[in-house]
């Protein structure tokens, strides 16, 4: 652990009270090596000194000449590689805005403070800081794969199905899996979905691609029901898989082949991009309801799964992408947009709500003081192969009987 005195941190705010005041508390919890500056200019000139560029800035927002985000601007054309603290009056959703756009630049941000700020609180960022990590041990850019790639990826069937758990949230009893496409290449190991799925959508593979998902998907739902575990098992599908008439005459001979009944079934059905024509996508959704499948709007409430999804397509399940689920419980701007999509769920009879992305203990208890019906996520679990979810199970009964898991808190 680097000793406060070690880290050198940068203060900029154009108001000379809240500068003295920073230092002063700085100086209070062990941080010796900080130097203040009233103006962005200032500021740019230390980050540009190597040997005086800062570990931490504290950066206020609203400042003249120029401002805290364009000052971020600037640090992002110098590759500053340090960690920022926001420092503001500003509004909350100024202030998770700004957040937001530091985290997209890939700036390091521990979090913001409201003034007049407390001691407690800048104490409790600070301890986040951590040593940026050096450029040869970072993270490699995802490699992206062509057509012929994918192509052959889909013929030799190196596309593997992983299974995330959804469990009930009043008892934590397992529901269902959602179906987790993955690439295990010859050269390369794992290969996640966003390095591929797009160039399937875009070459017109994607519908190969689903349809080996989908009937891996099923055949191992028999296997887990021959077994005694009857589960409802979620595919994702595109609007692109929506586009022939054929997808539903596949969905219902696999199920049938398989022995899965219908309603065991779940269509996670997601939209990157607006139907040009929505007639053959309802009738394909509608049909498939009808014969009792089962349809779920999937990452509700980010991209086009929107209101007018709901109003048009008769789902019953609605999933809270987890954008508004993990930390909601401390967070007043995901908390209302988190009870928004459960109350409208409510109110349109929508049957089950699962809620993504629940990370830890407190997410869970969360969804337990709000009367969620299924979670989803690395709490619960991570995506796994199938041959380990006979013994994910286990262990997740045992947490469920050797903890509080499942009991208010």
């Amino acid at each position: 652990m680097v000793e406060p005195s070690k880290i050198k941190i940068l203060v900029l705010d154009d108001d000379t009270f809240m500068l003295k005041l920073l230092s002063k508390m700085l100086l209070k919890q062990g941080f010796t090596s900080v130097s203040v500056h009233d103006n962005g200019r200032d500021a740019l000139n230390q980050v540009d000194d190597v040997a005086a560029r800062p570990d931490l800035i504290l950066l206020d927002l609203n400042m003249p000449e120029m401002d805290g985000i364009e000052f971020v601007r600037y640090l992002v054309e110098r590759d500053f590689d340090g960690s920022l603290i926001l420092v503001s009056g500003e509004d909350e959703r100024m202030l998770k805005t700004t957040e937001k756009l530091v985290r997209a630049h890939k700036i390091s941000i521990l979090g913001y403070l409201h003034k007049p700020v407390k001691p407690d609180t800048l104490a409790a960022l600070l301890k986040k800081w951590s040593q940026p990590v050096k450029p040869e041990a970072a993270q490699k850019i995802k490699k992206k794969y062509g057509v012929d790639a994918v192509r052959a990826a889909i013929t030799e069937k190196q596309l593997v199905n992983y299974y995330q758990p959804k469990v009930a949230v009043t008892n934590g009893e397992v529901i269902g899996v959602e179906t987790l496409v993955r690439w295990l290449h010859p050269e390369d190991g794992l290969v996640a979905p966003d390095q591929f799925i797009a160039t399937a959508e875009a070459h017109g593979l994607i519908n190969d691609l689903t349809r080996l998902v989908l009937t891996g998907a099923l055949e191992q739902a028999s296997i887990w029901q021959q077994s005694g575990l009857t589960l409802r098992v979620a595919i994702n599908v595109s609007m692109d898989n929506l586009a022939s008439l054929d997808f539903q005459d596949l969905v219902v001979e696999l199920a049938a082949k398989y022995k899965v009944l219908p309603k065991y079934v779940v269509l996670e059905v997601t939209e990157s991009q607006l139907m040009k024509d929505s007639r053959v996508p309802l009738e394909i959704l509608t049909r498939l309801r009808l014969k009792r499948f089962h349809l779920s709007i999937d990452d509700f409430g980010t991209g086009h799964s929107s209101l007018a999804q709901l109003r048009d397509i008769p789902f019953d399940e609605l999933k809270i992408d987890q954008g508004f689920v993990h930390r909601a419980w401390t967070d007043e701007t995901l908390r209302a947009m988190y009870d928004a999509s459960l109350a409208l769920a409510r109110q349109l009879d929508i049957e089950v709500v699962v809620a993504e992305g629940v990370e830890d203990q407190d997410d869970w208890n969360f969804l337990r003081r709000t009367g969620c019906d299924l979670a989803q996520g690395n709490f619960i679990s991570k995506p796994m192969r199938a041959a380990d979810f006979s013994a994910w199970l286990q262990d997740w009964r045992k947490r469920i009987q050797d903890t509080r898991i499942v009991v208010d808190t």
